[in-house]
C-alpha cells in the first residue's frame, strides 16, 4: 500500500476480487467521498468540490500522483520543465510523474501547467497508471488509447469527447473508474492490487470499509481542548449526528465526534451504557471491559487509563461508557455525569447468574437480561427479581447500584409518513430508538422501516417523548414481523386421522437446520415458511404466499406490474431438484435464474419478501 497518511474519513451513514471493473458509478457523492478518502480530489475550505470547473494539466498531475503508489514530498529543488520551476506549487508532482513515466511534456520542451487538459490527455495518463505504454497501441494517436478507455469502462459517467476539456467532475469519474479497472500486469483491480484496499464481492469499491479505515478522532464534546483537535471551522462543517444531517449547534457534552478534513465533515455518536463493571482485561493495560454482561473493546488511551489499575474504576463499580462508531469505548465516567443513565427494553431472561465483586470474588445473584431499545442486550445483577421474561422494564444505574422497574403500558397510534419521519401528529426524534417485540423476542428497527404503515394502538406497548415532544423511544408488538424465523421446509411428514395426529417438519433457517415434531399438524408443504415462537413455544408455523419476480433492482422486486420491498435479511436459496442451497441475491440476479419471492403480509402492513427461491432457467 502506498506509504502516506490518508486524510481521515468516516463513512457517513454515509449515510459502502473480481478482475472485471464495476459497470457504474452509483452516485456522484460516492465517487467524491472515495477520492477524498484517498486524497485524490478534495474540496476547498468549505468542502466545495467545484465539479464544473475545468482542470489544468498541473491539477490533473497532482491528482494522478495522489492516485499512484508513489509518495510525493511537498517541495523539490529540481525544475522539471522551464515553465515549471522548482518554486512552482506543482513542481514536486510533475517531477515525480515524469520520473515514473506517467507524463511527458511537449516537443518544444515545455509542460504548460496552466493549460486545461483534454480527455485524451487524461486517459493516456490514467492508462499509464494501469501499466500501459504507447507501445501497447497501434494506429494513429489516441485511437488505441480511447478504445482501451471504453473497454475498461473508464468512461462510466463521462460524456465529453476526446478533444474536449475535462472538468473536475470528469476527472473525478475517471479516477473513480480507474480504481476498479484491471491492471495490465496482474489483471486484478487497481485499488486492491496497487493501492492495497479491498473491493466488494461484485468488484466495486467498498466505500464503507475504505472510509471507516481512514478516519480521525474520536474526541468527546466538553473535554478540555476538544475543539482544537478538529482542524477546521465547525460552523461550516457538514454534521451527521446519529445518521441525521444537522449542524454543529446540535453538539452537546459527551457526544463522540469523528471528522474528515478533506470532506469538511463531522460524524457524531451519542451511544452510551451504564452498569456494573464485571471484568477488565488485562488490568494493567486494559483492552476490553465487561459491563452489564456485555464486553466492549476499548478504543482510546484515555478510556484505557481510566479503567486500568492506575485509574478511577475497578470491577464492581458502576460506570458510564461513551461508545464510538463501532461500539468501542471512547470514555469512561461516573454514573450521573452523562445526560442519561437508563435504558428501557424487553426482559429476555430472568435467571440467577454469577458475577464478580470488587475484591475479585464470585457470587451468584438474581439477574435480568434486557434487550434494550438500542438493540443491545444488557445483564444486570439485582437483589431479587420477580420480573419475568417478556416484561418491559426501565433500568436506572447510579453509584448506588441498579434499579429495575416494570414499565407501565402506554399507547399511541397514527400513520407513519412516507419518509419515516413522523407518526400521526408526532415527529420521531433524531435519535429515536424502536424495538419491535413478540413474546420474549425482539429486534431493533428504525423509523424508516415503518414508513407508510398504520400503527394501531394495539401494536404499541410503550412510548416515550423527549423534551421537544418527539418520539424518542417506542416499543411495538409484532408490527413488522422482522423478529420471526424464516427459511425453507425441506421435509414434511404428517399424520391426521381419527386415530392419531402428528407432524414432523425438517427445515433450514438461513443455514441453521431444525426439526419440529409434535402432536400438532400444521398442514404444510415443502418450501418457504414463517415460524412465530415465544420462548420454547411455537405459536405459528405457516407457508408463505409467493409471487413470480420479473426483475430486481436493489432492494425492490418487480412482479405483475407491482413492486415489492425485499427484506434486508432476505434468505435466498438456489433450488436444484429437491435440494435447497443457501446463496446470495447478487449471485442469482444475472438473468440465468427464474426467481420466486415469498412474503409474509402486505407491504402496507410492514410485510417484506422474506425468502427468494432461484431456479436455473
Amino acid at each position: 500500500m502506498k506509504k502516506r497518511v490518508l486524510s481521515a474519513l468516516l463513512a457517513a451513514a454515509l449515510t459502502l476480487s473480481l478482475v472485471t471493473p464495476a459497470l457504474a458509478v452509483t452516485s456522484r457523492d460516492d465517487a467524491a467521498q472515495v477520492l477524498a478518502a484517498l486524497d485524490i480530489m478534495t474540496g476547498d475550505g468549505s468542502g466545495n468540490l467545484n465539479l464544473s470547473a475545468p482542470v489544468t494539466r498541473a491539477e490533473f498531475v497532482k491528482m494522478l500522483m495522489a492516485a499512484s503508489p508513489i509518495s510525493v514530498g511537498d517541495m523539490t529543488y529540481v525544475s522539471p520543465y522551464p515553465d515549471v520551476p522548482a518554486s512552482h506549487w506543482a513542481a514536486p508532482y510533475v517531477e515525480a510523474a515524469v520520473t515514473a513515466g506517467y507524463v511527458t511534456g511537449y516537443l518544444d520542451g515545455t509542460f504548460r501547467p496552466s493549460n486545461t487538459i483534454t480527455l485524451a490527455e487524461g486517459v493516456v495518463m490514467a492508462l499509464r497508471l494501469l501499466g500501459y505504454t504507447n507501445a501497447d497501441f497501434s494506429g494513429s494517436f489516441p485511437a488505441g488509447q480511447m478504445s482501451m478507455y471504453k473497454t475498461l469502462d473508464l468512461d462510466e459517467g463521462i460524456t465529453i469527447g476526446q478533444n474536449d476539456t475535462m472538468t473536475r467532475q470528469d476527472a473525478m469519474y475517471l479516477f473513480y473508474n480507474l480504481l476498479t479497472a484491471p491492471t495490465k500486469t496482474t489483471g486484478q483491480p487497481y485499488l486492491s492490487s496497487v493501492l492495497g484496499y479491498g473491493l466488494t464481492a461484485d468488484g466495486k469499491v467498498d466505500t464503507l470499509a475504505l472510509l471507516n479505515g481512514t478516519m480521525d478522532g474520536p474526541v468527546v464534546v466538553g473535554e478540555a481542548g476538544w475543539r482544537d483537535k478538529i482542524p477546521f471551522d465547525l460552523s461550516k462543517a457538514r454534521v451527521t449526528r446519529n445518521g441525521v444531517v444537522t449542524t454543529s449547534a446540535a453538539l452537546v457534552d459527551n457526544d463522540v465526534v469523528y471528522w474528515s478534513k478533506n470532506l469538511n465533515a463531522l460524524w457524531v455518536y451519542t451511544n452510551k451504557i451504564t452498569g456494573p463493571i464485571q471484568a477488565i482485561s488485562p488490568t494493567s493495560a486494559p483492552t476490553s471491559v465487561t459491563v452489564s454482561g456485555k464486553a466492549y473493546t476499548i478504543e482510546t488511551p484515555t478510556a484505557a487509563y481510566a479503567l486500568s489499575d492506575l485509574g478511577t474504576f475497578e470491577v464492581g463499580d458502576s460506570v458510564t461508557l461513551l461508545l464510538g462508531r463501532d461500539g468501542k469505548v471512547v470514555s469512561a465516567m461516573a454514573p450521573g455525569e452523562a445526560a442519561s443513565d437508563s435504558v428501557c427494553g424487553l426482559v429476555i431472561s430472568s435467571v440467577p447468574q454469577t458475577f464478580t465483586d470488587k475484591n475479585g470474588n464470585e457470587y451468584t445473584s438474581a439477574s435480568v437480561t434486557v434487550l434494550a431499545t438500542d438493540g443491545n442486550s444488557y445483564t444486570y445483577s439485582v437483589d431479587r427479581s420477580n420480573i419475568r421474561a417478556g416484561a418491559l422494564v426501565r433500568v436506572t444505574s447510579s453509584s448506588d447500584g441498579v434499579e429495575v422497574k416494570a414499565l407501565s403500558s402506554a399507547s399511541i397510534s397514527g400513520k407513519v409518513s412516507s419518509d419515516g419521519k413522523r407518526m400521526g401528529n408526532l415527529d420521531f426524534a433524531a435519535d429515536a430508538e424502536i424495538l419491535d417485540t413478540y413474546g420474549e423476542r425482539g429486534v431493533r428497527i428504525y423509523p424508516s422501516r415503518l414508513a407508510g404503515m398504520e400503527i394501531t394502538s394495539s401494536m404499541v406497548r410503550y412510548y416515550l417523548l423527549d423534551g421537544n415532544g418527539d418520539i424518542s423511544r417506542l416499543i411495538l408488538k409484532d408490527a413488522t414481523g422482522d423478529m420471526h424465523t424464516y427459511g425453507v421446509i425441506t421435509s414434511v411428514s404428517e399424520v391426521d386421522s381419527d386415530m392419531a395426529t402428528s407432524g414432523t417438519y425438517v427445515y433450514d433457517a438461513g443455514g441453521t437446520s431444525g426439526t419440529l415434531t409434535g402432536a400438532r399438524v400444521y398442514h404444510l408443504v415443502k418450501g418457504p415458511f414463517q415460524m412465530k415462537t415465544d420462548g420454547d413455544q411455537v405459536d405459528g408455523f405457516v407457508n408463505l404466499p409467493s409471487v413470480r419476480i420479473d426483475t430486481v433492482d436493489g432492494t425492490t422486486a418487480y412482479a405483475d406490474n407491482r413492486q415489492y420491498t425485499i427484506w434486508d435479511d432476505v434468505l435466498v436459496y438456489e433450488v436444484q431438484g429437491d435440494n435447497y442451497y443457501l446463496t446470495s441475491l447478487a449471485l442469482v440476479t444475472g438473468g440465468d435464474y427464474s426467481l420466486t419471492g415469498y412474503y409474509d403480509k402486505d407491504q402496507s402492513e410492514g410485510g417484506r419478501i422474506r425468502v427468494i427461491l432461484a431456479k436455473a432457467s
